[in-house]
């Protein structure tokens, strides 16, 4: 899995400086690379450009539409009238991220495949789009689909997992300790590592309980009348399962407000669409294809920042004062983006 040195090498540079970092931006940029690196083994933005936040500003915009309450979702009837504009922007938005995924696929489909240079996501596609086994359609929604789904979920939910750290400092020395103890001070982590941290991925369960990346799971439909509860669901009702509140809910979870990684220490509580009190990524047939990626990313960006940095906020800003405001999309956000200062630890 491609690295994240961009994402140090910024950090590292603003801590020379002692200049903050918007976690937030940094983050999507970093998710952004990290995808763009393995489907198409080049970068689409970096730190210092505009580009990447442009790219974030439009798929947070996608986001944003998408979990916005839709008029027509109630009454059919006025779907072919669009009442609130939702599906013209949504139009507007996937016609400007194709256009950035077409740029790409237009510099490689002319290319013999016995003669490329690259050997990432895009070859396997358009091998299938020159065997008629994907048309272009295809490919330009699977794209659309990843990269709304990998990008803004996965650095919000980065944001969120330092926004708690820095409240909880005995939580961040704890996973730094963790973390030297099994890397030391020089060694990148590894995919084999992430068994090896336990503390670490406590973190990242218990961000995921109360902050989950998206507020509803992606729709359901019910194939015949269901009886839940003493509640009918008849057959064709679409079924939205709020995460939100089933990571808040007392009955499941003890002080089910107070972020603590504790409770998952010692527990097989995982994320994989077993233990439904927890299922950020959903779970069955429908459980999200990422999720492996998403959680090896999370895992990766944040030893890394960890390992190797100390984080203090702007001066003058107490770090029980931090805005936890949240912002509802698809996915859920911070109000506020999170400004923190690195510190060099070696």
């Amino acid at each position: 899995m491609p690295r994240c040195n961009s994402f140090f090498n910024m950090c590292k540079e603003c801590a020379q400086k002692g200049q903050a970092v918007d976690i937030g931006k940094a983050a999507f940029t970093t998710s952004l690379n990290l995808l763009s690196k393995l489907f198409f083994s080049k970068e689409l933005a970096n730190h210092k450009s505009h580009s990447s936040q442009e790219l974030k500003e439009l798929i947070w915009n996608i986001m944003e539409d998408i979990g916005k309450p839709n008029y027509a979702d109630y009454f059919p009837i006025l779907g072919c009238i669009d009442p609130l504009g939702i599906r013209r922007r949504l139009a507007c938005s996937f016609d400007k991220l194709i256009a950035v995924f077409q740029k790409i696929i237009s510099q490689r489909l002319p290319h013999d495949s016995s003669k490329r240079t690259t050997d990432d996501v895009l070859d396997v596609l358009l091998d299938l789009y020159k065997q008629n086994e994907l048309t272009m359609a295809e490919i330009n929604h699977l794209l659309v689909d990843i990269f709304d789904a990998g990008t803004d979920t996965t650095s919000s939910t980065f944001e969120w997992v330092m926004a708690e750290l820095i409240r909880n400092p005995d939580m961040m020395v704890k996973a730094q300790n963790e973390i030297e103890q099994i890397l030391g001070k020089d060694k990148q982590i590894q995919e084999s590592d992430i068994i090896k941290l336990p503390y670490l991925q406590a973190l990242i369960k218990e961000t995921l309980r109360l902050h989950p990346p998206t507020v509803f799971l992606l729709p359901r439909k019910a194939d015949i009348d269901v009886e839940l509860h003493g509640y009918v669901i008849p057959k064709g009702a679409q079924v939205l399962v709020n995460l939100w509140a089933i990571g808040r809910d007392p009955h499941v979870w003890e002080n089910p407000k107070i972020f603590s990684p504790e409770r998952f220490m010692g527990s097989e509580i995982d994320v994989k669409g077993r233990d439904f009190g927890l299922i950020p990524f959903g779970a069955g047939r429908r459980i999200c294809p990422g999720m492996n990626l998403a959680i090896r990313m999370l895992t990766l960006m944040l030893a890394t920042l960890l390992q190797f940095f100390n984080w203090k906020l702007e001066k003058g800003v107490n770090p029980q004062d931090l805005d936890m405001d949240e912002k509802f999309g698809i996915a859920l956000q911070k109000t506020e983006p999170l400004r923190i200062i690195p510190i060099l630890k070696y």
